[in-house]
């Protein structure tokens, strides 16, 4: 489960009437009247000269320093399919160009692959033999591999007829699967290309899961049919069975697969990331069932023996282990951690023995993404929390932990976010705050100088100061009677009237790791409740983000019961201020924010008088390993914590309005959990209001802004 669905659907749902003029309306927000512009899709190019883009099925290169345009590096040729994505080997002499691309779950997807030479200016299918998932070109560009049925294949590029090679034979669905993961790893280790390139393209390592003991869900499919399908998939609910995952290298000069040890007395692991280094080595990242020790093994391409080359344990869990995890070194002298072994998330230097160098950052702050290393002069681009947890900065470091610069400028308070070309003489600073629209400038890498601006938003901005009146959005801090301070902010409108009592609906996710109180630009659904009446708030409470281990792991083992009482708390916060009316308090919330908001609406039956719910999990005996057992334990150890705030034990507590939605289709969520809620609040005799969507998955699709406009209905109606 990621926030990002949440966030998404949110600043892209559609709207209601339109506002009377000067005030934000749903259809404005809808309609992107208040979406800021940016730059996306720029894929800066190996010289650090030279960046490119997709623009009406061409790839373009620009040049960085004016932002001219170069030259055309791919044109479609008349008549051919429309070019959704591409990319280029190492040396940029062949482009792999994707079109057809049909999608299967949140990131994988089937699509029609095709080869362009540069150099020839030869065309060509990678394949005939159906549509591939996850094509890659080697690093060399002289061989291309993919998957197809759940088995492995690589294409020679080099011969005239771009010959196949089948890899894998076994695969075989619900069964097993070669190069491309599982439901839960492509849902909570968010990859779906389970295979790497070796450097040298002499080999391929790749996942094989075996997920015959995977138990299966079964989602009816509509679609307009006289009779209804099934759509049966393997999914692993908390404590039950995973797929067993080994890594597997294939050599091509041996035309031979070998496994690689995994050094672990049991299969029930997880191996959330795999990679190269640059000596050759195969990195497999390995975490035990409970995910609180991780190991990275450093393995033999040539015959698979590991050895340990890193290995950290908490007695809670490990953070989610990505790519920024680890970092090797471009010079093979070592790697960089990504920890919050002190208790916040900072970078750490080893060496290729695994032992310690030196802390690269430190502080009570985050380190929040790792932007690169520049292998020339060992520099570490990082964001960070430094100075607020609400913001952002750019900085850059030496890998000695020393010499730290901010790169983002520091009259920009907000939030800024950095992607730097491999030539590190550039990089592109997004920056947005509450009141300032997205500002997308190219600055030089050594001191952070502006060189251009590319996007300044300026015809939005006019608009803003034309045609509306923006509510404000006002931080705020409160301590709750725990003693702990939490962050969150008000959404006020224009003509706020102070002597007014206005009713109020809480927005929220709550889920670990998480962070809705942020500065940053961005309007949802929520603000075209301001014409009508109705103020919105927003609260993080314990278990979010980006104020240190202690403050997001204390809801371990116990989900939904700390952050629980943080809303309540807020709710009654907000009930004391003078222009707030305390009786007319409600709660939304979508996927864990809609299991908070079924949570409040009963254990807070005092405090709030309404709750929206969609698609929320209702028990988490009903989600899926990675994510459930990463915050909460198994069930078969920690019962109490599953069960003590599921909200189907709760029903019979229901006081206020409820309005609760579901999509039949959704993989994630699955409509098993508003079902059961459903079968409890009537055995408790309670009225609600349900919307059922079918075959709509866990973000609505199209459905998303019927449901929408209905919750703005529901609100006005009812709060």
């Amino acid at each position: 489960m990621k926030k990002g669905i949440c966030a998404a659907v949110l600043a892209l749902a559609a709207g209601i009437a339109s506002a009377r003029p000067g005030q934000i309306g749903y259809d404005d927000i809808a309609g992107g009247k208040l979406s800021a512009r940016s730059i996306g899709g720029l894929r800066p190019m190996a010289d650090g000269e030279h960046y490119t883009t997709l623009k009406d099925g061409a790839v373009l290169r620009w040049r960085y320093a004016d932002g001219g345009l170069v030259d055309t590096l791919f044109a479609p040729p008349a008549g051919f399919p429309e070019v959704e994505g591409y990319t280029m080997s190492d040396d940029e002499r062949k482009m792999l160009i994707v079109t057809g691309r049909v999608p299967i779950y949140r990131h994988s997807a089937r699509a029609d692959y095709y080869v362009y030479d540069r150099t020839s200016r030869d065309l060509r299918p990678l394949s005939s033999g159906g549509k591939q998932q996850e094509a890659t070109l080697s690093p060399d560009g002289t061989k291309a591999a993919f998957v197809r049925d759940n088995n492995l294949f690589t294409v020679d590029l080099a011969s005239p007829q771009f010959t196949e090679r089948q890899v894998t034979t076994d695969g075989r669905r619900g069964k097993i699967i070669n190069g491309i993961p599982d439901w839960v790893y492509e849902e909570e280790y968010s990859f779906s290309r389970a295979y790497e390139w070796a450097p040298s393209s002499d080999a391929i390592a790749f996942y094989r899961f075996d997920e015959s003991g995977v138990k299966e869900y079964s989602m009816n499919t509509f679609r307009g049919k006289l009779y209804p399908e099934n759509y049966d998939f393997k999914y692993p609910k908390a404590g039950e069975a995973n797929s067993v995952v080994e890594i597997k290298i294939y050599r091509f000069d041996s035309d031979s697969t070998l496994s690689v040890n995994l050094d672990s007395e049991t299969t029930d692991i997880y191996v959330p990331r795999i990679g190269w280094t640059s000596d050759g080595r195969l990195a497999v990242h390995w975490l035990n069932r409970m995910q609180n020790r991780y190991r990275i093994l450093a393995a033999d391409a040539s015959t698979g023996a590991s050895s340990v080359l890193y290995e950290e344990r908490n007695p809670r869990y490990i953070e989610r282990i990505n790519d920024q995890t680890a970092t090797f070194l471009p010079d093979g002298k070592g790697f960089v951690v990504k920890s919050e072994r002190d208790g916040w998330m900072h970078l750490y230097r080893y060496d290729m023995q695994g032992r310690l160098v030196n802390r690269i950052t430190e502080g009570e702050w985050e380190v929040t993404a790792l932007c690169g290393i520049d292998p020339r002069n060992g520099r570490v681009y990082y964001q960070s929390t430094e100075g607020s947890p609400l913001r952002r900065g750019i900085y850059s470091i030496g890998l000695n932990g020393k010499g730290k610069k901010l790169l983002s400028a520091a009259d920009q308070a907000g939030t800024h976010s950095g992607v730097f070309g491999p030539g590190y003489r550039y990089w592109i600073d997004y920056f947005s705050n509450s009141t300032t629209p997205t500002v997308v400038t190219l600055r030089r890498t050594a001191d952070g100088k502006a060189v251009r601006v590319l996007e300044d938003n300026a015809a939005l901005r006019e608009r803003l100061r034309t045609d509306y009146l923006l509510p404000r959005k006002e931080f705020f801090t409160f301590t709750t009677p725990e003693g702990v301070e939490l962050n969150g902010y008000l959404l006020k409108p224009a003509d706020f009237d102070s002597t007014k009592r206005y009713p109020v609906l809480m927005t929220q996710y709550s889920g670990p790791g998480s962070q809705q109180v942020a500065d940053r630009w961005g309007w949802s659904w929520e603000t075209a409740l301001l014409r009508e009446g109705v103020l919105v708030a927003c609260v993080d409470g314990r278990g979010t983000g980006f104020r240190g281990e202690q403050f997001r792991k204390c809801t371990y083992g116990n989900l939904g019961g700390l952050e629980t009482q943080d809303q309540i708390s807020a709710a009654r916060y907000l009930g004391t201020l003078p222009w707030v009316d305390p009786a007319r308090i409600g709660i939304y919330g979508w996927s864990y924010g809609g299991f908070m908001a079924l949570n409040c609406i009963l254990k807070g039956a005092d405090v709030f008088a309404l709750a929206v719910a969609v698609a929320p999990v209702t028990s988490w005996r009903y989600y899926d390993t990675i994510y459930t057992e990463l915050y909460n334990g198994l069930p078969q150890d920690n019962a109490a914590g599953y069960d003590d705030n599921s909200p189907v034990r709760f029903a019979h507590l229901l006081k206020g309005k409820l309005l609760l939605a579901h999509g039949t289709g959704d993989d994630n969520v699955h409509i098993q959990n508003s079902y059961e809620m459903i079968e409890r609040l009537v055995e408790a005799g309670k009225p609600f209001e349900m919307l059922i969507y079918p075959d709509k998955n866990h973000g609505m699709g199209s459905s998303r802004d019927h449901l929408l406009r209905r919750a703005i209905g529901f609100v006005k109606a009812n709060l």
